[in-house]
């Protein structure tokens, strides 16, 4: 009768031990299919392994990753179909999976950079900057998503004040005008508007640069939000001439450091 139950108990384990081997298996061997597939560029083959490897074993942040990153290759920024949005939510789905998850600090960092290029390119500004903002947090060395704020500070300042300078017809090379109503008016609106943005922008590509010295694309766009806030000094000729000075200060630098690279890559390809 001992012998009985003991047999059937041992019978008991073998079988979840063979069961637990089983789904380790399993988890591994749809994890490699889903890497072969993606480096064939069979992304929905490699979707589908990736995320059967999710559901086989969900504490398995590799996974997630993988899953979210052949998401995002069959993403296709500024398409804003059903399906396209759809790939777009999936992926961030994994990547928060992450986030809220026992991940490592660079899986949340990559995650957390996932989610913002996501959301930027959906153009859902404050979500893209949370996250940006987010991994700043995991990584205060890294100038890349300081540059990706200013980009966004910039563009919600440029959009409405074209449109706004559409309205009144104005020529690109002119400047809003406290003597004409109807532009200072627009001006006030603008200012009031606009210029946290600005000044965040330009101290978030302060940032950048100051981390990386010779960060072109971060001086490139630091001329542009100094003519943003030029065009904002409506009344006040002379900060418009400084903040249009400085503009072109940048043009300089960006040009100088354009060039000094352009120099250095071919002395490296002699």
């Amino acid at each position: 009768m001992k012998t009985s139950v003991v047999c059937r108990i041992l019978f008991s384990l073998f079988l979840c031990s063979s069961l637990i081997t089983a789904c380790a298996q399993s988890y591994r061997d749809e994890l490699d299919l889903g890497v072969a597939a993606y480096k064939n560029s069979h992304y929905e083959d490699a979707i589908q392994h990736f995320r059967k490897a999710t559901e086989l074993d969900p504490s398995q942040m590799t996974a997630h990753i993988y899953l979210a990153t052949a998401l995002v290759s069959q993403y296709i920024p500024g398409v804003e179909t059903q399906d396209n949005l759809l790939l777009a939510q999936q992926a961030i789905e994994q990547y928060q999976f992450i986030l809220d998850g026992d991940a490592s600090h660079e899986q949340k960092l990559n995650s957390a950079k996932g989610v913002a290029y996501l959301y930027l390119n959906m153009k859902n500004w404050d979500e893209a900057k949370q996250y940006y903002q987010q991994a700043s947090s995991f990584d205060p060395a890294d100038p890349e998503p300081y540059y990706s704020m200013g980009v966004i500070d910039w563009t919600r300042t440029y959009q409405p004040r074209m449109e706004a300078r559409a309205k009144l017809k104005m020529s690109p090379d002119q400047h809003l005008d406290s003597a004409i109503p109807a532009q200072q008016r627009i001006c006030e609106e603008l200012r009031a508007t606009n210029s946290a943005a600005i000044d965040d922008g330009i101290d978030n590509l302060n940032k950048a640069i100051r981390l990386r010295p010779d960060y072109d694309d971060a001086m490139a766009y630091m001329n542009l939000m100094f003519r943003e806030r030029a065009d904002l000094e409506c009344d006040d000729p002379s900060a418009r001439d400084r903040d249009l000075k400085t503009a072109d200060e940048w043009v300089d630098k960006t040009l100088a450091v354009k060039k000094a690279k352009a120099k250095q890559q071919g002395s490296f390809q002699r």
